[in-house]
């Protein structure tokens, strides 16, 4: 599996005995051969991640079952504090979103079981996770977040609390420098991001594609059988699959790629990944649109749509 693959391992740890004689026969001394450590950069982790490509989000039903079933999955809210302090699910740490306390925390996060993170709608979620899988974490986020999501569903209410939970200082998570850093350079640079949140509206983007603007690349991750019943003008299809990565060499690094999906959620893994692997990418708001989403998304918006 590409989480065992990313850590910093010790390959080999060998203690060759060389015993050789010498022009009057002694013994020479042993030769002890020193652990080779290989490194695992972090564009080979994102490749990874997208070569394996797991399930990473999980629906409200299957993640309100395991509370239901007494469970206490280990879970992550990147909403606001203020949100955070009005009502979360019980058990849940706050991690704003755009804030060092998820890198600063990376420690506290255990990594031999699943984490759980939730957002407002699944966009920053989907990010988020992207990133926790790339350091090596078995993340998931729940789909549609909290507020389309958890609160509306059945039997909900059961299990939110006001009451705020701590990370745990004894869990003691061994994490490679370069993913704290990862993590932590990824939220500090969203206070510069030209598209707040890394995000852009329906309403932008249709006005840059009737300007014909050409600092930007639309990429479509949806299936290709949905892509060919109708798409967003100019954009190309790159399926949110396993083996995705192997078409990235086909993307622009000199433009925006504004990725979309259905909701935005895979979409966001995707702009995760890309930006980690040097693009500028961003993820369209609610996506395409589903019910869900309504009134956002683009084809909920009523723009335009091309076979």
């Amino acid at each position: 599996m590409y989480l065992e693959k990313r850590r910093i391992l010790a390959l080999v740890v060998a203690l060759m005995m060389v015993f050789t004689l010498g022009a009057c026969g002694a013994k020479e001394e042993p030769v002890v051969e020193q652990p080779v450590v290989e490194t695992v950069s972090v564009e080979d982790a994102v490749t990874a991640m997208f070569a394996e490509l797991p399930a990473m989000i999980t629906p409200p039903a299957d993640y309100m079952a395991l509370l239901t079933a007494g469970e206490t999955p280990f879970t992550i809210d990147i909403r606001t504090a203020e949100d955070y302090a009005l009502g979360h699910v019980a058990g849940s740490v706050n991690a704003p979103w755009g804030t060092p306390t998820l890198s600063e925390n990376l420690a506290n996060i255990p990594m031999d079981q699943p984490v759980y993170i939730y957002c407002y709608t699944g966009q920053t979620a989907g990010q988020t996770v992207a990133l926790m899988r790339i350091a090596g974490y078995e993340a998931y986020s729940v789909q549609y977040g909290f507020k389309l999501g958890i609160s509306k569903a059945e039997g909900a209410d059961a299990y939110i609390s006001t009451e705020a939970a701590s990370f745990d200082p004894s869990v003691g998570t061994e994490i490679a420098p370069e993913f704290v850093s990862m993590i932590a350079d990824y939220f500090s640079d969203l206070a510069t991001a030209t598209h707040a949140n890394n995000k852009i509206t329906s309403e932008e983007l249709n006005a840059l594609i009737k300007a014909e603007d050409d600092s930007i690349f639309v990429l479509s991750v949806r299936k290709a059988e949905d892509y060919a019943k109708g798409h967003i003008p100019t954009a190309v299809n790159i399926p949110y699959a396993a083996g995705m990565q192997g078409s990235f060499a086909d993307l622009p690094k000199d433009k925006t790629i504004v990725v979309y999906c259905y909701s935005g959620q895979t979409a966001g893994v995707v702009t995760a990944g890309l930006r980690m692997l040097g693009y500028d990418a961003v993820s369209l708001h609610s996506g395409f649109g589903t019910p869900v989403t309504a009134p956002s998304g683009w084809s909920n918006e009523g723009f335009e749509v091309v076979l």
